[in-house]
């Protein structure tokens, strides 16, 4: 018998979400481990809400596991996020939003958001994560690899203008015709009117100069985790300034560790410093004039670092790609590296499955 194509809607509706996700589904035991996180920073939610009044805001716990599923599937804006919880019932799952449940408006969605920045929730919630009895096995608390990548600004060319005001005013439209030839702009005398805080950047020689911001990570060398992250300036000398700072809690031990970079950090005074600091630096070496010498190289784990030091660019990788960061979306350093720690911390968790699988196994 032929079944009916005629649409009627019921009365009635009783819709278990939990039975709709299948058992094996990856999202699981991610949100496991989410949920286990977000449970320690109770605390810190309560400060950042404690003087609020009124209605009562998003719970700070969908909302970050709403960010979530925006870099887990590389959904690019606050609105599109809320038209997939309306209708997905995996992400009203993970979420923790009923079938009933309204979604939220995308500009309070954002506010909510913009909260947490003074929390610095994005720092605690990748410690939390790293921080979980099971994920803590993972990690190596020796052998370390640091890197930065590019983050470009959610900034136009065009509106970099003179500091002092002297340019041509802007012509009526968004998209006016502008002739750079011949122009010099750096970044002591030219600013974006968009982004004030991204900066004229150049990945190399004969590459041109973008806005943006240097992202910067560090990677534990055991499984390929991202145990510390920061956004800076783009500067020449971000790198490595970043690198001391994300290593030297870590260095606080007896037994020396070590720390893989590439060559863009063999320089004299950042080699000195690791070393004080009882860090071995396995630093690829320049060509010519290289800060590291046999001491360094003629070692096992100097090998050893120089090809695992190389995962890192996994992270920036899918970052980039699949977690939509080749280009922000927000503006200003503060919002930028928000933005940025929380989705290696989303990294970190997308690989989780397999880790633990194989752990266990």
């Amino acid at each position: 018998m032929r079944g009916s194509d005629a649409v009627s809607g019921s009365l009635f509706s009783y819709v278990d979400l939990e039975s709709r996700v299948r058992s094996d589904h990856p999202l699981r035991p991610i949100r496991r481990i989410v949920n286990e996180a977000l449970l320690t920073l109770g605390a810190d939610f309560e400060a950042i809400y404690a003087a609020g009044v009124g209605r009562p805001s998003i719970p700070p716990e969908r909302l970050l596991r709403a960010l979530l599923l925006q870099a887990f599937y590389g959904i690019r804006s606050e609105r599109q996020i809320m038209e997939r919880l309306d209708y997905d019932l995996l992400f009203r799952w993970f979420v923790g939003l009923g079938v009933d449940d309204a979604v939220w408006d995308q500009t309070s969605f954002g506010k909510n958001r913009d909260r947490l920045l003074a929390g610095d929730v994005a720092h605690k919630f990748l410690a939390a994560v790293l921080a979980h009895p099971k994920v803590k096995r993972l990690l190596s608390t020796e052998h370390f690899s640091v890197d930065g990548t590019m983050i470009e600004a959610w900034a136009s060319m065009k509106s970099v203008r003179p500091k002092d005001g002297s340019g041509e005013p802007p012509a009526h439209g968004r998209n006016r015709e502008s002739d750079f030839h011949g122009e010099r702009r750096t970044n002591d005398t030219h600013q974006s009117t968009t982004d004030p805080d991204a900066r004229l950047y150049r990945k190399g020689a004969g590459r041109e100069a973008k806005l943006g911001f240097i992202g910067h990570a560090l990677m534990e060398n055991r499984h390929g985790l991202v145990v510390d992250a920061c956004l800076t300036g783009a500067d020449g000398h971000a790198e490595r300034i970043a690198a001391l700072h994300m290593i030297e809690p870590r260095a606080d031990r007896p037994r020396r560790i070590t720390l893989g970079t590439d060559k863009g950090y063999d320089a004299e005074d950042f080699v000195t410093e690791l070393r004080s600091l009882n860090v071995a630096p396995h630093v690829a070496t320049k060509i010519k004039g290289s800060a590291i010498d046999g001491r360094t190289t003629r070692h096992a784990g100097y090998k050893i670092s120089q090809v695992i030091r190389k995962r890192i660019e996994e992270a920036f990788g899918w970052a980039k790609a699949a977690a939509g960061l080749r280009k922000t979306r927000h503006r200003g350093l503060d919002r930028v590296g928000w933005q940025f720690t929380f989705t290696l911390a989303a990294y970190n968790l997308i690989r989780l499955p397999k880790l633990l699988a194989g752990a266990a196994s």
